[in-house]
C-alpha cells in the first residue's frame, strides 16, 4: 500500500531531533502483569493489519515509499516491558515515559511499539508510539476502540478466521516498475495548472488559501523564547484535567465553544508567560497551528491523515480572561465564515505532488548515515533576548484538542484513568499542547524542548490560574442571573 503524500510527509520530514511518531500514556489503575498485556497484543493483532505492514522505500526515489507485510514480524519488538525503580511515583513514571519516547523508532520493522512501565504502586503506564504516517489524532483514537475494551469484563477478542500469511516484499526491480507505472497513470495530478480548471467554488478558496498564507508574511508573529532556536532531541512534559463539567460550565456562562475556552487558557497562560519573561509583547500577535480534522463520513475508522489546520493570531499581551475568550471567539469565528480550514485543504489537493527523488535523503535518517544525527548532539545555540528578536514568518506552538471516547475503556480489565498525550516538536517549534477528552474530563497535555523552554512550569500554572479565573467568571455571572 503505497503511502498518500501526506502521509510521506511525517517521513520526508522526520528528524534525530524531530521524531515524527504520536504517543499517548495510559495510565490503567493498579498493576497488570506484563504477560497479560502481550497476550491481548497477540490476540488482536489480526484486527490492525497495518500493525504488521513495515516501511519500505523505493530506490533512487522514484516513488513514495510503501506498507508491506514484514515477513520477521515478532511481538516482542513492539510490546516490551520497562521496570521503574520500586517506590517510583506518578510523575517518575510519566518522566520516564517521555524520555523512552524521545528516540526515533526503527524503520526497518513495523512503526509501532507498547511500552509497558512497571514500579509505580497501584498503577500500570502504557506509553503507546506509533508513526504519524500512520495515524492522525483522529484515528488514533479510533485505533484505541481496537486496543482498549469498553467494559472490564469484556470477552476474549474473537480469534482470526485463518492463520495469518504475510503476502512477499517486492524486491528493488518491482518497487522500481511499480512506481514508475503510478507514475504514468498520475501526470495529470502534476500539472501545476491543474488548479485553474477547477470549478468557481474552488478557484474562489484557493484565493482564500493564498490570501492566509500571504498573511504569514505581511503579518508576523512574535518570536517567543521557544521560537528561538531548532529543536533539539530532548522533551519535557506537564498536564493537568479538568472536568468537563466545568468547560460546560464556562461555556453556559461565557459564551464560546470547548475549543474557543481551551484557546483561551492556554493562549493567556503564554501571554503571561511572556511578560513575566520580559519580552516585548506590546502591539505583538502569536499564532497558533490548530489542526482540523477533515475525514469524511466514508472514511471514518481508516488509518491515515486526513488533517488540514486553522492558525488563529491571538494578542500575544495579558488581558483580562474574559476579553481574551471574546477575541478568541471573534477570530474562530471570522476563521469559521471565511472557511480558511477547508480553503486550506483545497490548496493542498491542488498543490503539485511532492516529487520523492527530491526527499531521497530521507531515507537516511535513523541509518548510520543520517545526516540529522549530528544536529541532535550538537544543537544550534538559542537566540538571546536582547530587546530584539527577527519577527516570526511562521506559526508559535500547536495547539490540537482530540476528542476522545467519553466512557471508561479497560486494558485486561483494569480501568483506564488518564490519557496523557505527546506532541510532535520540530523546527523551530520548542512548545505545544494538545487537549484530550476521556471519560468525562479534559487533560491538558504540555510538551516543550527544554533547552527553549526551560520553565514549562510557568505557562501550567498560568494555565491552571486562566481556568480558575475563568470558572469564578462563569460562577458570579450564574449568581447574577440567579438573583
Amino acid at each position: 500500500m503505497r503511502l498518500t503524500q501526506a502521509d510521506a510527509t511525517f517521513i520526508y520530514t522526520e528528524t534525530a531531533s524531530g521524531p515524527m511518531h504520536i504517543s499517548s500514556i495510559y495510565v490503567l489503575e493498579g498493576e497488570v502483569p506484563f504477560e497479560d498485556i502481550f497476550s491481548r497484543f497477540e490476540a488482536i493483532i489480526h484486527r490492525i493489519p497495518v500493525y504488521r505492514r513495515k516501511l519500505v522505500q523505493v530506490p533512487f526515489g522514484v516513488g513514495h515509499p510503501k506498507w508491506v507485510d514484514d515477513p520477521d514480524f515478532d511481538m516482542a519488538n513492539h510490546v516490551v516491558s520497562y521496570q521503574l525503580p520500586e517506590g517510583s511515583t506518578l510523575e517518575d513514571g510519566v518522566n520516564k515515559a517521555v524520555e523512552l519516547n524521545e528516540p526515533l523508532m526503527d524503520r526497518r520493522i513495523p512503526l509501532w511499539k507498547m511500552i509497558v512501565l512497571k514500579g509505580v504502586p497501584d498503577k500500570t503506564l502504557l506509553l503507546q508510539m506509533t508513526h504519524h504516517a500512520m495515524v492522525d489524532g483522529a484515528s488514533g483514537i479510533e485505533l484505541t476502540t481496537i486496543l482498549y475494551d469498553l467494559d472490564a469484563n469484556a470477552p476474549d477478542p474473537s480469534p482470526p478466521a485463518e492463520p495469518w500469511q504475510p503476502e512477499s516484499v517486492p524486491g528493488p526491480v518491482d518497487l522500481v516498475s511499480e512506481a514508475m507505472q503510478e507514475n504514468l497513470r498520475n501526470l495529470d495530478k502534476m500539472n501545476p495548472l491543474r488548479g485553474l480548471t477547477a470549478g468557481a467554488d474552488q478557484l474562489s478558496k484557493i484565493g482564500k488559501a493564498t490570501e492566509i498564507i500571504s498573511r504569514f508574511l505581511s503579518r508576523p508573529a512574535i518570536t517567543a523564547p521557544f521560537n528561538a532556536g531548532i529543536v533539539g532531541p530532548k522533551r519535557h512534559l506537564m498536564w493537568m484535567k479538568k472536568p468537563f463539567s466545568e468547560i460546560r460550565e464556562i461555556r453556559r456562562h461565557l459564551g464560546g465553544t470547548i475549543n474557543d475556552i481551551v484557546l483561551t487558557v492556554v493562549s493567556e497562560a503564554v501571554a503571561r508567560y511572556l511578560k513575566q519573561n520580559n519580552e516585548r509583547v506590546d502591539n505583538q500577535y502569536m499564532r497558533i497551528m490548530c489542526p482540523v480534522n477533515v475525514r469524511t463520513e466514508d472514511q471514518q475508522g481508516g488509518l491515515g491523515n486526513q488533517v488540514s489546520a486553522i492558525f488563529p493570531m491571538l494578542p500575544a499581551w495579558p488581558m483580562d480572561c474574559q476579553e481574551r475568550l471574546q477575541v478568541v471567539i471573534e477570530e474562530t469565528g471570522r476563521i469559521k465564515q471565511d472557511e480558511e480550514a477547508q480553503a486550506l485543504t483545497v490548496m493542498q489537493e491542488n498543490m503539485p505532488l511532492i516529487p520523492p527523488v527530491g526527499m531521497a535523503a530521507s531515507q537516511l535518517v535513523g541509518t548510520l548515515f543520517d545526516p540529522t544525527a549530528l544536529a541532535a548532539r550538537v544543537p544550534l545555540p538559542v537566540l538571546p533576548n536582547i530587546g530584539f528578536r527577527p519577527p516570526n514568518i511562521g506559526y508559535n506552538f500547536t495547539c490540537t484538542n482530540v476528542p476522545g471516547i467519553q466512557v471508561p475503556q479497560y486494558m485486561c480489565g483494569h480501568e483506564v484513568t488518564d490519557t496523557i498525550g505527546l506532541l510532535v516538536l520540530n523546527g523551530n517549534v520548542g512548545f505545544s499542547v494538545t487537549i484530550l477528552s476521556y471519560n468525562k474530563q479534559l487533560f491538558f497535555n504540555f510538551i516543550c524542548e527544554p533547552r527553549l523552554l526551560p520553565d514549562l512550569q510557568s505557562i501550567k500554572e498560568g494555565a491552571e490560574a486562566v481556568f480558575e479565573e475563568l470558572k469564578t467568571a462563569a460562577h458570579e455571572k450564574s449568581n447574577t442571573i440567579v438573583s
